[in-house]
């Protein structure tokens, strides 16, 4: 990555789990990944290019990118001019009470947005303000939590669906399976055998109905867990060797490669931003 892509990331004061991210690329292309977190965007300028939900997107100035928890996607910069996004990431649990009032019922606590590029100008405004407000560090606590209300509320008007009115596949559920399992065992030098016999499934049928389902190879994914819990870890302060072993990475160079492909810069910078 050279010079001309920069990453900034911003953590809220007030709101917990909630973090901003200012992105200007020229030169950078994420590696297919996922986040925990709810993922709400605004292209400032250029074009912003990217895989999710087996299609190819292309979102222009102004237009609203919206990522579920744990939904694969890249990206990187297209068309001439350079690219300049905002991101906001926060955590499910802090805004499943805010869906399910928005909603009006309890099973919106697991709402799932059926859109990933928006063109509305309502929703694009409460990002950015809620953006200003934790980059500029103004506002008390309320008021980036009133913010936040209004982009999930507006999110909730467009559309989608709770998870738990859907009807779950059996391969929903043994793939779901393999996934806890790699959760729960995110420090140990787990195998494809290991997995798909969690899963139930042949080693064979395992991988080509993963990747079928979710875009990324079960290798790709552990890497993407190890590096979000890593990413957690580094929020908290943790020493950045100490993180690296605790998640299977060699050392911290290997760790380092791994986490700028996700998250644009090293870990070192990462978590002096968070820090500040």
């Amino acid at each position: 990555m050279g010079n001309a892509s920069r990453f900034q990331f911003i953590k809220s004061q007030h709101v917990p789990s909630l973090t901003v991210l200012h992105a200007a690329m020229e030169d950078f292309s994420y590696d297919r990944h996922a986040h925990e977190e709810y993922a709400f965007g605004v292209t400032l300028a250029g074009r912003q290019d990217f895989f999710s939900g087996g299609q190819f997107h292309r979102s222009p100035p102004g237009n609203v990118i919206l990522f579920n928890p744990e939904e694969v996607h890249d990206g990187q910069s297209g068309g001439e001019r350079a690219l300049n996004y905002l991101m906001l990431y926060v955590h499910p649990e802090q805004v499943k009470p805010l869906f399910a009032n928005a909603l009006g019922n309890e099973h919106g606590a697991n709402f799932r947005s059926h859109q990933t590029l928006i063109q509305d100008a309502p929703l694009r405004q409460a990002i950015v303000e809620l953006a200003r407000l934790v980059t500029s560090q103004t506002g008390s606590r309320i008021d980036q939590e009133n913010a936040l209300y209004w982009v999930v509320a507006r999110t909730a008007q467009l559309g989608g669906v709770a998870q738990s009115s859907q009807v779950s596949t059996r391969p929903d559920t043994l793939l779901g399976l393999a996934k806890a399992y790699i959760h729960a065992h995110l420090d140990r030098d787990i195998s494809l055998d290991d997995i798909s016999e969690a899963a139930h499934l042949s080693k064979y049928h395992f991988l080509r109905l993963f990747r079928q389902h979710y875009g990324i190879t079960p290798h790709q994914y552990v890497i993407n867990c190890r590096i979000n819990a890593a990413r957690s870890s580094l929020d908290s302060g943790a020493p950045l060797t100490e993180v690296a072993l605790r998640f299977g990475f060699a050392d911290l160079s290997h760790f380092n490669r791994r986490f700028k492909r996700i998250y644009g810069m090293t870990t070192h910078q990462y978590q002096r931003d968070i820090a500040r």
